[in-house]
């Protein structure tokens, strides 16, 4: 596993469509961060277009597109083989598609420590706009992953939820925070579904937990204006863990690119390294 025995590396990030995000310079990025797990949101493409760029040869994949072409889309790229593939939560929505993707993953044996179990999920939970229907189904899905979260939890092993959420949890994961009180992404109504994962379903938010107090860091910037050169940004990209893997976590980076132009997507990856 990884570069370092016993630590595995998982990353998740949307990216914004696959086949763009390659164009853009993702690749590069693979190469030199080199993760032993890769969660994907907003693939935007086939199955035979993700194999294109994540080779099966190099990466155990499963995927659920979505729907409509060129958007959703939910991968989990492994180095470790999958002993197990769940796709969707069963809702039978067909804007929810491309939006869940879980695999049990198989880290053998090493250095005395015995073959474990790890879960990964990758998610890209709805942006939902107020006032519309898409709000409706936001939170119809919310009250499935709550319920799918529950389960895993009470299963107690461990296990990690990656993804774009589309929503940031306090005040210090938004920059401008007054200005979005009654925008989707940071509802009272959103925010309470996150509150509920932490506080009684015992989930743990490591970009929170490893990175301090904040404010940030932020992993999502808009592609207009000077967003990301001002640093104007969300923190709505997670990786939740059980308490079993969150005891392992060690390190939580977000891999924000140097300047506006190196972003091959308007999210940046969020990378936690795992002691197993």
């Amino acid at each position: 596993m990884g570069q370092d025995d016993g630590v595995l590396t998982v990353a998740s990030v949307n990216v914004n469509g696959i086949r763009a995000a390659f164009r853009r310079g993702m690749g590069e990025w693979l190469d030199v961060r080199k993760p032993d797990v890769l969660l994907l949101q907003e693939v935007r493409g086939s199955d035979e277009i993700l194999a294109d760029h994540l080779p099966p040869d190099g990466w155990h994949l499963a995927h659920e597109a979505g729907n409509a072409k060129g958007r959703a889309g939910v991968a989990i790229a492994s180095r470790l083989p999958m002993s197990a593939v769940r796709v969707g939560l069963g809702t039978g929505v067909t804007g929810d598609a491309g939006r869940w993707v879980e695999a049990d993953l198989e880290v053998p044996a090493e250095d005395g420590r015995p073959a474990t179990t790890l879960t990964v999920v990758s998610a890209y939970l709805h942006s939902g706009t107020v006032g519309t229907p898409s709000m409706d189904e936001k939170y119809a899905f919310l009250a499935h992953v709550t319920d799918r979260l529950a389960a895993i939890a009470a299963a107690g092993g461990r296990a990690v939820v990656a993804g774009d959420l589309n929503i940031a949890h306090r005040e210090v994961d938004i920059k401008n925070w007054k200005g979005n009180l009654t925008k989707a992404g940071f509802l009272p109504e959103e925010r309470a579904y996150l509150d509920r994962w932490f506080d009684e379903l015992g989930w743990r938010d490591l970009g929170r937990d490893l990175a301090g107090p904040g404010p940030g860091p932020y992993t999502w910037w808009s592609w207009r204006g000077k967003a990301f050169d001002n640093d104007a940004g969300w923190r709505i990209d997670y990786q939740l863990a059980t308490p079993a893997l969150a005891a392992l976590a060690r390190t939580a980076t977000v891999d924000r690119a140097a300047t506006y132009d190196a972003r091959f997507s308007d999210h940046a990856p969020l990378v936690v390294e795992y002691d197993l």
